[in-house]
């Protein structure tokens, strides 16, 4: 019997780089460190536009518990490598208390047009992110997938906030790191495409026009992959705890599956405009899971107990086909406890009641994340 669709995903996941001892970004580590991690997971390992940051990523995967153990072992081996030189990786989409100004970017031609073209709008991007691919042959499907599946990207978001914190303040949005990346050319929610020969004239017509080189430069929030046959999901923060990454991997897998499957029966998600997403992003971004998101068919906004449920009764049978039932479950186990982005305030106000200074709080929190990016792998 023929694996259910889709049949293949793929994660990638950003770190950021801190001193063991006192939680500061790794403003310069050394190349040792990303070269050794390379050697042991070829072709998995990779920097990113940061010095302090690394990336890592899964081969195409057929479940993803397979993706899981992937990224647990590459969780721990850059721990163990970074030990060794006072260093600790941190899975969260912002730094607590660094300055951009400080950083610096990896010596890459790509990363030096990047500054030569954005100016302070790259040199800001001290920002970390969780990606999600999807294999999806059909190019039109592709597309048709993408139109219909933004309608779920805030509900995403939600499950995967790890950024309060900006420069060593609570910035009272749980997911800040949307706020540096949106000032970015091409970003946030696609536009809706007829077709993909429609897709492919938009992106011709930024190529010959010189804008981008190729389609890596369209950093929406869901996008074709420009390397693989892939829908892309962009817009979730990175989870601290790998289990909470995969709850978010097996909700867009499931979701995709899910509208795939309306497709194959002459049927469709409602597609609503962008602009009354954007209301839910908003509220994603700012609230995470702590108000509800607006049910824009009956224009209403529903608690997060009730848009669980409805989650779980929509989804559940994709995740049994596509074998993630505790995954998605798991999004529930998230809604009690809290994302990163509430772990990392807990720690901080708790801190602060007990005595610490404001530096003192936000080492607690670094820390904790220290602590927390390691906390259930290999189990």
């Amino acid at each position: 019997m023929n694996k259910p669709f889709p049949k293949t995903l793929g994660i990638e996941e950003e770190y950021l780089l801190v001193d063991i001892e006192t939680g500061a970004l790794a403003r310069n580590p050394p190349e040792e460190l990303l070269l050794e991690c390379q050697r042991r997971h070829e072709g998995q390992v990779s920097p990113e536009f940061l010095r302090s940051q690394i990336e890592v990523g899964t081969t195409i995967c057929t479940q993803i518990s397979e993706a899981y153990d992937q990224l647990s072992a590459l969780r721990q081996t850059i721990a163990e490598v970074a030990k060794d030189y006072g260093l600790a990786p941190i899975a969260a989409s912002t730094h607590p208390s660094a300055r951009w100004k400080d950083q610096l970017h990896t010596p890459k031609a790509r990363y030096a047009t990047l500054v030569g073209e954005l100016q302070g709008v790259a040199r800001r991007m001290v920002i970390c992110g969780m990606h999600v691919h999807v294999g999806v042959e059909d190019p039109n499907l592709r597309i048709d997938l993408m139109n219909q599946v933004k309608y779920f990207l805030p509900h995403i978001l939600c499950f995967s906030t790890s950024s309060p914190f900006w420069t060593g303040s609570d910035t009272g949005l749980k997911s800040y790191r949307l706020t540096i990346f949106d000032n970015l050319p091409r970003t946030g929610l696609p536009e809706a495409f007829s077709s993909y020969s429609d897709y492919v004239d938009y992106t011709e017509t930024l190529k010959v026009s010189g804008l981008v080189e190729d389609t890596s430069k369209l950093w929406w929030d869901v996008r074709p992959s420009a390397s693989f046959p892939t829908l892309e999901m962009r817009i979730s923060d990175t989870c601290t705890r790998l289990e909470d990454g995969m709850a978010v991997a097996a909700l867009y897998l499931c979701l995709i599956g899910h509208l795939a499957d309306l497709k194959r029966n002459n049927q469709k998600w409602r597609l609503y405009s962008s602009a009354l997403i954007k209301e839910n992003r908003w509220r994603a971004q700012r609230y995470g899971l702590d108000e509800g998101l607006v049910d824009f068919g009956q224009r209403a906004v529903k608690s997060w107990p009730v848009l669980i449920e409805e989650i779980e009764t929509l989804l559940m049978p994709q995740a049994e086909r596509l074998g993630c039932v505790d995954e998605l479950r798991h999004l529930r186990t998230i809604y009690n406890r809290g994302t990163s982005a509430h772990g990392q305030l807990r720690t901080y106000y708790q801190a602060k009641e007990d005595g610490a200074d404001e530096q003192e709080a936000l080492r607690e929190v670094i820390f904790w994340l220290m602590r927390e990016t390691l906390a259930d792998l290999d189990k």
